[in-house]
């Protein structure tokens, strides 16, 4: 017996009675899998068997695809998720002949899925992009670099970025759609709510135009657009996609930290507060360059990862031809 640490996913497939058979050859053809098993008839809706397995992350994608490739995503069920651990020889043998590295593999249905649901405009992501621009705001009132690390935090905007990013890959324009409002929107509103505020706190006499044109040690680089800017945020984009992909989700918050662009939006909503001509260029300019060294980072990474992918030995011969030739 072994105690397998890497990369384990769990898949439960609901599968029509007539393919139960097609999708347990598909399991036992692909190196990767292990501790299969069939419930016969068990699933009420969809009707049919529901068949099971643990599958090392490499191999993931090509079973996905396969699976698909005789129709069980419409006729049938096909889920993954995470194993924290499995105690057994069979799953370490089948995390040894799985092909790279379980931390590098990417399974794309889960990545187009995963940032469809970020890229939605939701009252919850209007909610932190709105806090997360008012805490920039103030972060800009007090020259507070801290505020301005927690206002990049808690910014939702990377969702649907990377949400663009797969739709132009992947063609898909449903998302694309959804993602161009939840930016649109998002940031229309933060901006609006961050004026709103300046215009109360100007009204109120807690500050002036003059926070803007005074010198900022701590937060006016936000308003310093350069090269460096476009550098950071193609950077940026790079490792954002690179942590959905390779499922290293901690890293984003790396990147979250990395870019000004909620606090460009903060800028743009005090500068339109309290009339700063001048700062409402520079923050526009420097949310501009964000966003689209961001999109364009983000799209090239993703097209890359999937030339690649695409030509990398493949799991199982008959897990890559199946689908193809069952639809013909």
């Amino acid at each position: 017996m072994g105690y397998n640490v890497r990369v384990l996913l769990h898949l439960r497939i609901t599968v029509p009675p007539d393919r139960t058979g097609e999708v347990v050859r598909l399991l036992e053809d692909c190196p990767g899998t292990a501790h299969v098993a069939v419930l016969p008839g068990v699933s009420l809706v969809p009707a049919g068997d529901l068949v099971m397995a643990d599958v090392a992350r490499e191999s993931a994608d090509g079973l996905v695809r396969g699976l698909r490739g005789i129709g069980i995503d419409e006729d049938g069920a096909i889920t993954l998720e995470g194993i924290d651990a499995a105690v057994s020889h069979a799953a370490r043998r089948a995390e040894e002949l799985a092909p790279g590295d379980g931390t590098d593999a990417v399974i794309w249905e889960q990545v187009v899925r995963t940032t469809a649901a970020d890229s939605a405009l939701s009252v919850s992501y209007l909610a932190f992009l709105v806090i997360a621009t008012l805490l920039a705001g103030i972060a800009i009132v007090v020259d507070s670099a801290v505020l301005v690390i927690g206002a990049m935090v808690l910014g939702p905007e990377f969702g649907p970025l990377a949400g663009l990013a797969v739709a132009a890959v992947h063609r898909r324009p449903s998302i694309a759609r959804s993602a161009a409002k939840a930016l649109v929107v998002g940031f229309s509103v933060a901006i609006l709510a961050t004026t709103l505020a300046g215009l109360v706190g100007r009204g109120l006499g807690w500050f002036d135009a003059s926070e803007l044109s005074d010198d900022r040690p701590q937060t006016g680089f936000i308003t310093a657009p350069d090269r460096w800017s476009l550098i950071v945020a193609v950077l940026a984009g790079v490792a954002g996609v690179l942590s959905l992909t390779a499922a290293k989700s901690g890293a984003l918050v790396g990147v979250f930290i990395s870019v000004t662009t909620v606090p460009a939006a903060a800028d743009i909503g005090l500068s339109l507060a309290l009339e700063g001509g001048t700062e409402l260029v520079r923050a526009a300019t420097q949310l501009g360059i964000n966003l689209v060294g961001i999109l364009l980072a983000a799209t090239v990474t993703l097209a890359v990862q999937k030339y690649l992918w695409h030509r990398l030995p493949r799991t199982s011969p008959r897990v890559d031809a199946v689908g193809p030739r069952l639809r013909r």
